[in-house]
């Protein structure tokens, strides 16, 4: 990981730093991000979207009404066989 000194401004009443454009696209981080206070240390990451259960998942893939027989090769793969 790579070091890097941020100066802290004045941004009204409070503080705050600017993050290196670089690093906000490699970290997918846009309008917001979570802050967790440690006992050591302050760390930054990107909000993540909820993860979708299994059904909001397969709700999700039959909308989208994509074509997934390239996956249907079970037949032809000889597990079946002993």
């Amino acid at each position: 990981m790579k070091t890097m000194e941020l100066s802290v401004t004045r941004i009204g009443n409070a503080r705050g730093v600017k993050l290196p454009a670089a690093t906000l696209r490699r970290y997918h981080i846009g309008r917001t991000l979570l802050m967790e206070e440690r006992p050591e240390e302050i760390v930054l990451r990107p909000k993540r979207s909820p993860k979708l259960s299994w059904e909001q998942t397969a709700k999700a893939m039959a909308a989208a009404k994509e074509d997934w027989s390239d996956w249907e090769t079970t037949v032809a793969d000889g597990l079946d066989e002993q």
